[in-house]
């Protein structure tokens, strides 16, 4: 017996095994050319153990000729193996490490014991399946399926030859994790195997001349007098190979002149071939270089290109001003739409204040709204109304804005027939002003009334009076209010008071007033003498039609 060692100080060191558990695994121990096999004696050893492997077939761990079987590898077969060859007058050991491990359930990989490929990007290339040539024989030759990253390779770019995976126009997409699965049959038992790749895919530079992106025989406008740096970028070119010409002279790259030019800048392409960059750098232009080429040169083994550009007077870009005028334009009008929406209502009072007042035609009316709303003797919601009516709205309107209202029962003469004065009231009134209360009062008291009748009859057909409908609380439902008044919500809507009786809210300045008051026709100067010539004028009628 000979004295068995740790790998260390072995004449040749076997690439080491690695195997997912209950896989099979076999490994060759190499010979020398020219050796027979009753000349030397081989025998394999795990080391650290003085027994041999057995030669039994029918062990899971056995030796055929200069073969090691695991039949299958277990996790606590992973150690150093040897195996010793003598002859009668030398003698060799050679090393090998296997590694078995578990797979990690719901992984179909395992990265960190894959196998490592490198191929390049080439028309065509080799994937091996590592590790099959034991178990590919003439009486065991199962289909070997390949995976890349736990999907089944399909396509016309992908062959197989014998258990290797060719691949053809390869590029850097194909890196990536693989694996190939085939199975073995022994002693009647079949077993699966599978071996995990991590492929590299290195780029290998194309045979072909040099490619210049930019200048592509080009111009550019430039103002005399400015500094201009134009890039040169060639792909494919060797460094010291690429350079700038002007007027059929070599720009120097370290003389700082007016012109020169600057040392290059080196990248990688995604296909291998090294990118440089040279800046042609002129400082202040002169007259002297409009309308000449500046050309960038670059050159490699596969041959030579070259690509200019030429300097143009700049000519005033019109396009750029009528655009920016445009959207100035634009913004201007949003600005001023936006504005408008917001200050509509403070603008249209300011206008007629200034300018309406002195510019106003007479129409022959006399009373700029007519008041109509819900009459009633009872309940705190009606004292709340009569209040608004009687009192909060002539003391904004009439007293703060000059507006002249007709309110019936307050501008009408005792005793006067109040269909005959709402009639000829409505004739000379600019605005109908419906005052609404609480969704009950107003439901009940406005409807059928001959002041509400004719009140409607000559807003709605006969003159086309404008209704301002005003809501003293908020009427969710509308249902049960005359058809009428649901007709002109819809069309012209409502403003809502939602304020108190207190100072405040009194003031015309207040929302509210304000969108009263844009409602209201525009302001007029009358006499004193024609507010109250309207009822007396009536009241001579109705004498004299009784």
């Amino acid at each position: 017996l000979f004295p068995l060692e740790k790998c260390e100080a072995y004449d040749v060191m076997l690439r080491q095994s690695l195997v997912p558990d209950g896989q099979p695994l076999a490994i060759k121990c190499s010979l020398e050319k020219g050796w027979k096999s009753g000349d030397y004696n081989l025998t394999w050893y795990k080391v650290g153990n003085q027994t041999a492997v057995p030669r039994d077939k029918l062990s899971r761990i056995h030796q055929q000729k200069n073969l090691i079987w695991f039949l299958p590898a277990m996790v606590e077969d992973s150690g150093d193996y040897e195996c010793v060859i003598r002859n009668l007058t030398s003698y060799r050991k050679m090393c090998t490490k296997v590694t078995v491990f578990k797979r990690i359930d719901g992984l179909c990989l395992n990265e960190k014991f894959a196998v490592e490929e490198v191929i390049f990007t080439l028309s065509s290339a080799k994937v091996v399946c590592p590790h099959l040539d034991s178990f590919r024989n003439g009486k065991n030759i199962q289909p070997v399926h390949w995976y890349k990253d736990c999907q089944l390779l399909e396509g016309k770019r992908f062959a197989f030859s014998n258990s290797d995976l060719i691949i053809f126009n390869v590029t850097v997409h194909d890196q990536g994790n693989y694996t190939c699965e085939t199975t073995y049959i022994y002693n009647g038992k079949q077993y699966n195997i599978s071996r995990d790749i991590s492929l590299t895919v290195e780029v290998s530079p194309p045979k072909k001349p040099p490619e210049i992106s930019y200048p592509r025989n080009n111009s550019i406008e430039v103002e005399l007098g400015s500094q201009v740096t134009v890039d040169c970028n060639t792909t494919g070119a060797d460094g010291y190979e690429v350079f700038w010409t002007g007027n059929g002279v070599y720009i120097d790259v370290f003389y700082m002149s007016r012109i020169f030019a600057s040392p290059y800048q080196e990248e990688t392409s995604y296909d291998g071939r090294p990118i440089h960059c040279v800046k042609l750098i002129i400082s202040e232009v002169n007259s002297e270089d409009y309308e000449q080429p500046f050309v960038c040169q670059a050159s490699n083994a596969f041959g030579q290109v070259a690509s200019y550009i030429i300097l143009k007077h700049r000519v005033p870009d019109t396009r750029r001003w009528l655009t920016g005028g445009l959207v100035s334009l634009l913004i201007l009008t949003l600005i001023t739409s936006i504005i408008y929406k917001i200050f509509k209502i403070d603008l249209v009072l300011w206008y007629r204040n200034s300018v309406c007042a002195f510019a106003s035609k007479e129409d022959g009316k006399i009373y700029d709204a007519y008041v109509l709303y819900a009459k009633s003797n009872g309940g705190r919601s009606f004292y709340r109304l009569e209040t608004f009516v009687r009192r909060i709205l002539p003391d904004v309107l009439e007293h703060q804005c000059g507006y002249n209202l007709f309110i019936l029962g307050r501008d009408d003469l005792p005793g006067e027939a109040v269909v005959s004065v709402a009639d000829e009231t409505l004739k000379q009134s600019r605005r109908l002003m419906i005052v609404l209360g609480s969704e009950t009062s107003s439901c009940c008291l406005l409807e059928d009334t001959s002041e509400q009748q004719l009140a409607m009859y000559n807003a709605l057909i006969r003159d086309g009076i404008q209704v301002i409908l005003l809501e003293m609380d908020e009427i969710q439902d509308y249902t049960s209010m005359p058809e009428s008044i649901k007709y002109i919500k819809q069309k012209h809507g409502a403003i809502q008071w939602k304020g108190d009786f207190s100072e405040k809210s009194c003031s015309a300045n207040t929302r509210f007033w304000k969108n009263v008051r844009y409602q209201m026709p525009s302001r007029k100067k009358v006499s004193y003498s024609e507010v109250y010539l309207l009822p007396l004028t009536l009241s001579n009628s109705a004498e004299k039609g009784s």
